[in-house]
């Protein structure tokens, strides 16, 4: 195929993020909340409340919401539509499916990596002369002007 259209300015890229994330968050809710359920305390020897988490529920939502609408939306999330903006093969081909999860899943390694994985991740995209961040590059995709 030929060469792609030009790449996305990182303004809109952030901003396209952002706005993903919020939809994410929104939609993760329900799995992010914090419950009780009562454990027996063998030292104490009494039953007590213990918070149980959801973020593995919330992760997999995040995961499947990126992953799923860049390989079958034309590598476009909400976000990425709204702000005009697509993933596509380095080439400019259209993003596969398995690229679209490996996209997604060093980015999620990145992000599990607590804060600094997910900065150099996305600091990446200042310095690289394609805009690629750290998960592009993984992926073999880039970020270009819908």
């Amino acid at each position: 195929m030929g060469s792609p259209p030009g790449l996305a300015g990182r303004w809109r890229r952030l901003f396209a993020g952002v706005l993903d994330w919020l939809i994410v968050n929104v939609v993760s809710v329900p799995f992010n909340f914090s419950s009780w359920e009562y454990v027996w305390d063998r030292g104490r020897g009494a039953w007590d409340r213990y918070p149980v988490e959801h973020t593995f529920l919330a992760g997999l939502v995040a995961f499947l919401y990126f992953w799923l609408l860049h390989a079958f939306w034309n590598g476009q999330t909400l976000g990425k539509r709204l702000f005009g903006i697509r993933v596509v093969q380095e080439h400019g081909g259209r993003i596969t499916v398995t690229q679209a999860a490996v996209r997604q899943a060093v980015a999620a390694a990145f992000a599990w990596l607590c804060c600094v994985g997910l900065l150099v991740d996305l600091a990446w995209i200042l310095f690289d002369p394609r805009k690629q961040a750290l998960h592009d590059k993984a992926a073999r995709t880039v970020v270009v002007s819908a």
